[in-house]
C-alpha cells in the first residue's frame, strides 16, 4: 500500500504520512505470490496473519521461518516446498548475517536447479526474470533499513520516542497501534436485561410465560448498563512535543477505536480529541475515520500551528468558551499530553486548569519528560499542571504505553 500524498498547502514539518512503508510488507507479499505459483493455497487472510505472526515472533531467521510456516502451510505435502522456497527466496550469499533483517529476495539458493523441486523452480522463475532485468546490485553500498534490522524489539520498547531514527520511529509507531487501552466503566442510568439486576423485567417475563403456557418459571431482571468513561484528550503539538504528538495520536486512535472499547450490553466510547499549541484545534472529526493513517493525514490538514509555541492557558480558555459541553456530567476522563513548557501567563493557566478540574471526573497529565530520573516540575507551566492535575504519568516509550491502562486504573482508584 502506498503512502497517501500530502496536501500541497500543508507545511513540510506537519505532514504525517502513511507509516506502512518499508521492505517487510512488500517482500512478504512477493513471497506469498511465489507460494501461490508453487501451488500452496495462500489467500489475503493468511497473508494478514503472516504479518501479525512476524511482529510477534521476531526477525530471527528460525523464528521467522517457523511463524510463516505455521500460518501459511496447512498441508503436509506443501511443507518441504515451503522450506525450500523460503531458503531460495530470502537468501543473500554476500551478506548472510543480515539476511533476514534486510528481507531482500536478492539471490537464489546455492542448491543446483536439478535438485530443486519443479514447483519451486517454476515459482522462482518470475523472480529470476525480474532480478536479471534490474540494474546490478551494489552490496558494498547497501543501506539497511533500521525498521527491518532491529531484531531486538525489547530495545525498541524501552527506547525514548525522541531518540529513535526515522525508520525505527515508523516501526515503533506500527507497534504502538497494537496496544489496547481498556478504560474504566461506570453504571449508566439506562437498564438492560441481566442476571444480576434488582428490578423485574416484566416484558421479558410475559414473553417467557407465553412460551411455557402461562407458567412463569423464572423472573428475568433488569440491571444497569455499563458504559466506558467519556474521554477528552488534549495533545500538545508544540515543537518540543513534535515526535511524541504524532505517535501518541496514532496510539490513541487505534487503542480507543469503537471495536475495542464497546462494552457488552453498553454503548461505545465517547471520545473528543483536541490539539493545542498557540491555539486549539478540534481533531474529533479526524478521529472518526476508521484508518489511522487517514486520521493522521486529516489531522495534518486541520492543524495550522504545528511545531510552534505552547500557550496552554489560552487553549483551555477556548475549550471553555466553545466546547464546554464536551465535558459530560462531570465524569469525563481528561488526558492532557504535554511537557508543561508553557509560554503564556501562569495565572491564566492556573485559572483554566481549575475550571477544567472542577468540570471533569479526573484530570491526568501524561508527561514525556518523566523519562528523566529525578524530574521535577519546576517550570511555571509544569508547576501549575502538577498542582491542578490528579496524577502524572509517563508516556515516552512503548513499555510505558503498555502500562498506561494499569496506571490509569491505579490513579482512578485513588
Amino acid at each position: 500500500m502506498t503512502a497517501i500524498p500530502p496536501a500541497r498547502s500543508i507545511p513540510a514539518s506537519s505532514q504525517w504520512g502513511d507509516a506502512r512503508s518499508g521492505k517487510l510488507a512488500d517482500n512478504l507479499s512477493g513471497f506469498g505470490r511465489a507460494l501461490r505459483r508453487a501451488g500452496v493455497r495462500v489467500d489475503a487472510a493468511r497473508m494478514a496473519l503472516a504479518q501479525q505472526a512476524v511482529l510477534l515472533a521476531g526477525l530471527q531467521r528460525q523464528d521467522f521461518s517457523a511463524a510463516l510456516e505455521a500460518v501459511l502451510v496447512s498441508g503436509e505435502q506443501d511443507r518441504m516446498v515451503f522450506r525450500e522456497l523460503f531458503d531460495a527466496y530470502f537468501r543473500n550469499p554476500d551478506i548472510a548475517q543480515k539476511l533476514l533483517a534486510q528481507m531482500l529476495p536478492s539471490a537464489e539458493s546455492k542448491a543446483a536447479p536439478s535438485r530443486r523441486r519443479p514447483r519451486v523452480s517454476q515459482a522462482l522463475a518470475p523472480v529470476r526474470a525480474a532480478r536479471d532485468a534490474a540494474a546490478p546490485r551494489q552490496d558494498a553500498t547497501l543501506d539497511f533499513d533500521a525498521a527491518m534490522s532491529a531484531s531486538d524489539l525489547q530495545r525498541l520498547r524501552q527506547a525514548d520516542f525522541n531518540q529513535l531514527s526515522a525508520s525505527e520511529y515508523l516501526l515503533v509507531e506500527r507497534l504502538a497501534r497494537d496496544i489496547r487501552l481498556p478504560l474504566p466503566h461506570y453504571a449508566a442510568r439506562r437498564l438492560r436485561p441481566g442476571a444480576r439486576g434488582s428490578r423485574p423485567h416484566w416484558p421479558g417475563a410475559m414473553q417467557r410465560a407465553a412460551r411455557t403456557g402461562g407458567e412463569l418459571l423464572q423472573l428475568p431482571l433488569l440491571q444497569r448498563r455499563q458504559q466506558p468513561l467519556p474521554l477528552l484528550v488534549l495533545v500538545d503539538i508544540s515543537g518540543s512535543m513534535e515526535r511524541y504528538a504524532r505517535l501518541l495520536l496514532a496510539f490513541l486512535h487505534a487503542a480507543t477505536a469503537p471495536r475495542h472499547t464497546r462494552w457488552a450490553g453498553g454503548a461505545a466510547l465517547r471520545r473528543d480529541v483536541f490539539a493545542f499549541g498557540t491555539g486549539l484545534t478540534d481533531l474529533t472529526p479526524a478521529f472518526r475515520l476508521a484508518d489511522t493513517d487517514a486520521m493522521l493525514q486529516a489531522a495534518s490538514q486541520a492543524i495550522a500551528d504545528f511545531a510552534g509555541g505552547t500557550r496552554i492557558g489560552d487553549s483551555l480558555a477556548q475549550l471553555r468558551q466553545r466546547h464546554a459541553r464536551r465535558l459530560v456530567g462531570r465524569r469525563t476522563l481528561v488526558l492532557l499530553i504535554s511537557d508543561g513548557l508553557d509560554t503564556g501567563a501562569p495565572e491564566q493557566l492556573t485559572q483554566a486548569l481549575g475550571w477544567l478540574r472542577r468540570h471533569c471526573g479526573r484530570l491526568l497529565w501524561l508527561n514525556p519528560l518523566l523519562r528523566f530520573d529525578g524530574y521535577a516540575p519546576t517550570a511555571r507551566g509544569a508547576a501549575a499542571l502538577h498542582r491542578q492535575t490528579h496524577g502524572m504519568l509517563a508516556v515516552h516509550n512503548l513499555s510505558r504505553l503498555q502500562d498506561l491502562a494499569a496506571s490509569l486504573a491505579s490513579v482512578l482508584r485513588q
